[in-house]
């Protein structure tokens, strides 16, 4: 087997990254990861690696991955568990995971990812609030119907949908909306896998160079 290589923008920043991330290493796929840090959006750097111009991408075996739903199904091919073994439950996981991939984005534009700032309060728009209302109802069905025996949306095991998620939770920890009580326990959940809690340290390693002004200031942005 060829060296792999996983490529991942910004820790900090990077909420497809660290979906991405979550599977190749959920999936247990040995790869190098390389890290470009981002320039408020894609960088030169990324164009330069990924034939999308954009990150995660994964080179595996001869395989190329660019988009991260098919980094999901492929790492899936490694590691069925990834997804539900029941067949209805695995498809509503993937029912989910695609409403993520294509959908919130008015949450994606008011709330962009950063895992070291506290902006309590910012971005809560109507349409920010109405794609979490979304997302809160979409969390209570699936565990309702899923998630007996576990804190995850399929229970006892963080999946593919979980990954696809993951990156929401560290949007609502940061902007901190109002969450009915089960969300919130949803998002402690998902903070304190160990995974996700390795993806934090690391953004809090990043260097400093790679911090960027648009996404550092948007507490004094809301108050000019």
């Amino acid at each position: 087997m060829s060296m792999a290589k996983l490529y991942l923008g910004t820790r900090r920043y990077s909420s497809w990254s660290l979906r991405g991330w979550l599977l190749v290493r959920l999936a247990g796929l040995a790869a190098e990861e390389i890290f470009v840090p981002l320039e408020g959006g894609n960088s030169k750097g990324v164009k330069a690696v990924s034939p999308s111009g954009m990150v995660p991408y994964l080179e595996h075996d001869g395989a190329r991955i660019w988009e991260s739903l098919a980094i999901a199904e492929y790492c899936a091919e490694f590691a069925p568990s990834l997804w539900p073994e029941d067949r209805i439950a695995r498809a509503h996981a993937r029912a989910i995971a695609a409403e993520m991939h294509a959908g919130f984005r008015a949450l994606r534009i008011a709330m962009p990812m950063n895992l070291g700032r506290d902006y309590t309060g910012l971005g809560q728009t109507p349409e920010s609030l109405a794609d979490i209302a979304r997302i809160e109802a979409l969390w209570a069905e699936t565990r309702q119907t899923f998630g007996a025996g576990g804190p995850y949306l399929f229970g006892a095991t963080f999946n593919a949908a979980d990954a696809m998620y993951a990156p929401v939770v560290a949007r609502l920890l940061t902007y901190r909306p109002p969450l009915g009580a089960e969300a919130a326990s949803y998002c402690a959940a998902v903070r304190r896998h160990l995974l996700v809690t390795e993806w934090y340290e690391g953004a809090a390693g990043e260097p400093k160079e790679w911090l960027l002004e648009k996404y550092e200031t948007l507490d004094r942005l809301a108050q000019s």
